[in-house]
C-alpha cells in the first residue's frame, strides 16, 4: 500500500505491506521535524547557510542535525541540502526497526528503501526526452538504500547547476540527497557531464550515480540496471 502524507514542506510517498508500517513512518517523520524545528529556531542560519556547518561539540545536538552536518560537509555545502533524504532515511529506518521487510520513503524525490522485491525508481528530468522514461531496477536489500534526485531545472530547491536530474544511489538518503546537490552543482553545460563525477566520488558509500542534461545521460559507479519504461 501508499499513502501520501503532507507536514509544512515534506510531501511524501510511504510504501509498506502493513499500514501500521506507514503509520511508524508518519510518527517518525514528524518527531525528526519537530527536532530540527526546534533547532532552527535556536540556531537560524543552519536553515539557510549554503556552506559548510561547523559542529558545536559543546552543546548536544539532535541526530537528524547531526547527520544532515555530516552528510553535507562531506561536499563543502550547507546541511539543508540532505534535509529531504535525512528525513526519508530516519522514517524507513524506524519502519525496519518495526519489521517492515518492504518500506519505501519518497519525498520530494529523494528515496529511501528497504525492499525484498525489484522495486523501479524512476527518474524525473524536467523537458529532457529521458524524462519519465527511465527508471532504476533496485534488486532485493535488506540494507538501507538511499536514491537522491537534486535538478537545476525542476523544482523549488536551490541548486548551481543547470543538470535535468543528478541522481545519487549510496547505502544513505542522507548522503545521497548531499551528494546530489552537490553532483547538480557541478553541471553547467555537456561539456562538464564527464567530470561533474569527480565532485562526488571520492566519497565512501556512494555506490553510483548518473547526470541528465538535456538528450545526455551518463553514469559513473555501480549504479543500478537502467531500465526504460
Amino acid at each position: 500500500m501508499k499513502e501520501r502524507f503532507t507536514l509544512k514542506e515534506t510531501f511524501a510517498w510511504i510504501s509498506a505491506d502493513e499500514k501500521r508500517y506507514i503509520e511508524v513512518a508518519k510518527a517518525e517523520l514528524k518527531e525528526r521535524r519537530t527536532d530540527l524545528e526546534r533547532f532552527v529556531r535556536w540556531q537560524p542560519y543552519f536553515a539557510v547557510t549554503l556552506d559548510e556547518y561547523p559542529i558545536d561539540k559543546t552543546n548536544e545536538l539532535p541526530e537528524i542535525v547531526l547527520r544532515m552536518i555530516e552528510s553535507a560537509s562531506k561536499f563543502g555545502i550547507g546541511p539543508m541540502s540532505a534535509v529531504a533524504g535525512t528525513l526519508a532515511e530516519f522514517a524507513v529506518a524506524a519502519m525496519r526497526d518495526a519489521g517492515a521487510t518492504y518500506a519505501m520513503v519518497d519525498n520530494g524525490g529523494d528515496v529511501a528503501l528497504i525492499t525484498d522485491r525489484d522495486v523501479l525508481v524512476g527518474v524525473y528530468a524536467g523537458e529532457s526526452p529521458f524524462s519519465n522514461k527511465i527508471a532504476l531496477k533496485i534488486r532485493p536489500s535488506s540494507v538501507l538504500l538511499g536514491i537522491c534526485t537534486s535538478s537545476g531545472s525542476v523544482g523549488h530547491s536551490i541548486s548551481f547547476g543547470n543538470a535535468d536530474a543528478a541522481t545519487v544511489m549510496s547505502n544513505s538518503a542522507s548522503l545521497s540527497d548531499a551528494a546530489a546537490t552537490a553532483l547538480c552543482n557541478s553541471v553547467s553545460d555537456v561539456q562538464s557531464v564527464k567530470n561533474a563525477f569527480q565532485t562526488i566520488e571520492h566519497v565512501d558509500g556512494i555506490r553510483g550515480a548518473l547526470v541528465i542534461y538535456k538528450d545526455v545521460l551518463a553514469t559513473c559507479g555501480k549504479l543500478a540496471e537502467i531500465v526504460r519504461l
